[in-house]
């Protein structure tokens, strides 16, 4: 469906649910929904997973730290979904092995780490093969040489996935549009409409036409994160419980400069706790957690969030002194946290909660990327509640525990390798670490966009056209952020290749001259943000 017709759908039906926020939890909630057999529409204030939903530490995690804030049921939680979502997107889900290195008045001593990774693994629900294993000072150091002897005192290596969080967004709306959803983003709610004291659709903005339009439903859910609160004051002044914004900043640098064998949790000197994770030619690390009142229009990574990471890492690694100018790209995200009165941004629990107002808006707020598909469940469930007692209609079960996302036909990770290699074997002319880069990504959906290229299209090419046709790309910046995370992670590669890709969005997109300058502008002006600290 073209841009204009799904205009003109969300325009000209009468919809069960209107979901504003295209994160992750507005897509978890869309696919959910149209499961359960309601009439659908999704609108997106910018593009999607363009604010928190693509600016994680990109892991599916147990939760390990919410152990020692004594949150056993969230460690539960988001440890069997952890699981859940490993065969969901199996291709996007990927285990990874952490390094948890044992140090003198650190966090976590010998005793305490191993009963709390012991517990970890019985309340995630981590499979025998992955289950803990706890090791001596030598064997820490065998494993990670860049670590320090005369700090360390043993170690403890435990289960977790790596992802990018930004595909999960995708492949769960692109879900939600096969089994029936309307799905816009670049689309504003600007308002609320109203029958009876009572919400009963919103008015949109199209941000690519610059053209208002309504759209009327039974009922709205705002999944609008961090925005959640501006979207609230549309039909109400916010009171009670609110959002408390937190900033968590992330820097990659050059693997070289940080070339850690794998990924590694480990204490930073205010007691905090930070990842640092190897990703081909990089490695990352963060993250940051402080409270943000500025505005959500201008986040960015300064030169203290900068100062903060790299003292942290220098100070647990002294043989790397890594400096500002190492950084080679960066992203920061802003967290929607349940406000909690006398709690530090830290301290501030990641549990979601759910709020109605007086005249039915129903939003949804906090919460974890792992956790989203039982974000999803328990504000379907509160609105199918809703409509229980006002029509009598029976609550439809929820079906998303076992509905594979586009691109995994996968039953293990053994798979998902098997499947590179055919490819590696079927398209000769292409790099491994292409065909790697794309399965990672795509899935089983990559042999659709390698199979353009035999035509003598370039591989470049024929992903930009896979994600204009199937993944509502409007700009370079969707393309290259949150389609593939090329920004984040091969920063060089966007400086490369950004005339030529900007010319074939021009012709698949239509733009002019002028539109297409432009994009090249934007799109640097991103690049200025992720690289520039100030």
């Amino acid at each position: 469906m073209s841009r204009t017709e799904t205009i003109h759908a969300l325009e000209n039906n009468y919809f069960d649910l209107i979901i504003i926020g295209g994160g992750i939890t507005g897509a978890g909630i869309a696919l959910d929904a149209v499961l359960r057999g309601l009439k659908v529409g999704l609108v997106e204030q910018s593009d999607f997973a363009s604010g928190t939903s693509s600016k994680s530490t990109k892991l599916i995690h147990g939760g390990l730290r919410y152990l020692k804030q004594f949150e056993f049921g969230l460690v539960r939680e988001v440890g069997k979904e952890r699981a859940i979502l490993h065969k969901l997107a199996t291709h996007l889900v990927r285990p990874e092995k952490m390094l948890l290195p044992l140090t003198k008045d650190g966090n976590y001593g010998k005793i305490i780490a191993s009963v709390g990774l012991m517990v970890y693994d019985v309340l995630a629900d981590v499979e025998k093969a992955d289950q803990r294993r706890m090791l001596t000072p030598e064997e820490t150091l065998d494993l990670e040489p860049l670590l320090t002897a005369d700090k360390i005192e043993g170690g403890g290596i435990y289960s977790e996935y790596q992802t990018d969080d930004f595909r999960l967004v995708i492949e769960l709306l692109k879900a939600a549009e096969k089994e029936g959803a309307t799905i816009l983003n670049y689309a504003s709610c600007t308002g609320f409409l109203k029958k009876g004291g009572k919400i009963a659709g919103l008015t949109v903005m199209d941000e690519i036409e610059s053209k208002e339009f309504s759209i009327y439903s039974d009922y709205v859910i705002n999944a609008a994160g961090p925005w959640s609160d501006l979207v609230r004051k549309f039909q109400e002044e916010v009171s009670g419980k609110k959002l408390h914004l937190t900033k968590g900043v992330h820097l990659v640098v050059p693997f070289e400069k940080m070339p850690i064998k794998q990924s590694i949790y480990f204490d930073v000197p205010d007691g905090r706790m930070m990842f640092a994770i190897p990703r081909n030619n990089v490695t990352y690390i963060g993250t940051t957690d402080t409270t943000y009142k500025q505005n959500l229009k201008d986040i960015k990574t300064n030169l203290d969030d900068v100062h903060y990471l790299i003292d942290a890492v220098n100070h647990y690694f002294p043989n790397l002194t890594l400096k500002p100018e190492d950084v080679v790209s960066s992203w920061v995200g802003v967290r929607p946290l349940i406000e909690e009165e006398g709690k530090s941004a830290s301290e501030i629990s990641r549990k979601d909660e759910i709020f109605i107002s007086d005249q039915g808006l129903i939003t949804i707020a906090g919460g974890k990327l792992t956790g989203y598909r039982k974000m999803a469940k328990r504000a379907m469930e509160t609105l199918l509640e809703i409509r229980a007692d006002k029509t009598g209609k029976s609550i439809p079960k929820c079906k998303t525990k076992k509905y594979k996302l586009p691109g995994n036909s996968f039953k293990s990770q053994k798979e998902v390798e098997t499947y590179k290699e055919e490819l590696s074997q079927k398209y000769p002319d292409i790099a491994v670490r292409e065909i790697a880069y794309m399965v990672d990504l795509y899935g089983n959906q990559s042999e659709e966009i390698l199979k353009a290229t035999t035509s003598g299209t370039s591989l470049m090419e024929s992903e930009i056209s896979f994600c204009i046709e199937k993944e509502w790309v409007q700009h370079l910046s969707d393309f290259y952020i949150q389609r593939n995370g090329r920004l984040f992670f091969d920063i060089e590669g966007v400086r490369s290749s950004l005339e030529a890709v900007a010319s074939t969005m021009q012709q698949k997109l239509g733009w002019t001259d002028s539109q297409r300058q432009q994009e090249v502008v934007d799109l640097n002006e991103k690049i200025k943000d992720a690289t520039i600290f100030t």
